[in-house]
């Protein structure tokens, strides 16, 4: 399953004996699944169906689910009386409060439940708001998986930088090393004061390594590996793609930290720059 992204919409229609019956879906970012469904009174009793539909195929993100019947010229319609029954006791009761408060008629009849289509198989109606459901829902995850796509190609991008900088930070630390051992040598040089080679020796090693990335040179390879496998694998990696960042960050953090040479400071900066970029790019995944 390739991976996806979280912000997609799509729209489907189809004809049924009732009217036209159309199905929007539109998404956003959200850390769980969240769905809101807006159904004419006709479907409102298939709410439960249409939201396992849904949850069948999709992850994550807070997604709004709007179905619409639109009733044919010249179609029977029904006329709900308890439905008018309660509006008008509602405004009998608000009109103590709003006297000048008029309301057309052609206002009522869009109240929903007020005009019903006659003669409605409940069943079969089911049967065509899922049909219609699935429809919009195979060009939403196709949609969801086009920007899915995008988004691992950016994010890929930016591990190869990440990994170009891994890799010249590691050709840097001979040098590094050979640099701080230098300068040690001319700073004990001009104080003029005989010292233990064989301490002065035990002492380098000891502040060599405080200053030693290899550790976190070596986890941020494995953490690129990491990334790579999760995005070839593809279904719902966001959550785990975000664990992973934290990780990325906590090494750069390290590295920098350590630093004894701006290159190395400068190397920090800009992983941390990308990593931001990837995580970024990682909100929008299911």
């Amino acid at each position: 399953m390739p991976i996806r992204s979280m912000t997609a919409s799509a729209t489907a229609e189809r004809a049924t004996a009732w009217g036209a019956l159309g199905c929007e879906l539109r998404s956003v970012n959200h850390r769980f699944l969240e769905l809101g469904v807006r159904l004419p009174e006709e479907l409102r009793g298939f709410e439960s169906a249409l939201r396992e539909r849904v949850s069948a195929r999709i992850g994550r993100g807070k997604i709004d689910l709007v179905l619409r019947l639109r009733a044919p010229a010249g179609a029977s319609l029904g006329l709900d009386e308890a439905v008018v029954a309660r509006l008008g006791e509602l405004a009998r009761t608000l009109d103590a409060h709003f006297p000048q408060m008029r309301v057309e008629f052609t206002e009522l009849l869009q109240y929903p439940g007020v005009l019903q289509v006659a003669g409605i198989d409940a069943e079969a109606l089911q049967a065509e708001a899922l049909a219609v459901l699935d429809a919009a829902l195979d060009a939403f995850v196709a949609a969801r998986e086009r920007e899915g796509g995008k988004l691992a190609e950016t994010i890929r991008e930016r591990a190869r930088r990440i990994e170009a900088i891994v890799a010249d930070v590691r050709g840097l630390i001979p040098a590094i090393r050979t640099g701080q051992r230098q300068k040690l040598d001319a700073r004990l040089a001009d104080l003029g004061t005989a010292v233990d080679p064989g301490r002065l020796e035990q002492e380098l090693v000891l502040w060599l390594q405080k200053l030693d990335v290899d550790e976190e040179l070596d986890r941020l390879s494995s953490h690129l590996d990491e990334l790579q496998r999760v995005l070839g694998q593809g279904g719902p990696a966001g959550r785990r793609l975000d664990f992973l960042l934290q990780e990325f960050n906590r090494e750069a953090n390290t590295l920098g930290s350590k630093s004894v040479d701006a290159r190395t400071s400068n190397a920090s900066v800009e992983l941390k720059v990308l990593i931001d970029q990837i995580r970024e790019q990682i909100q929008n995944i299911e």
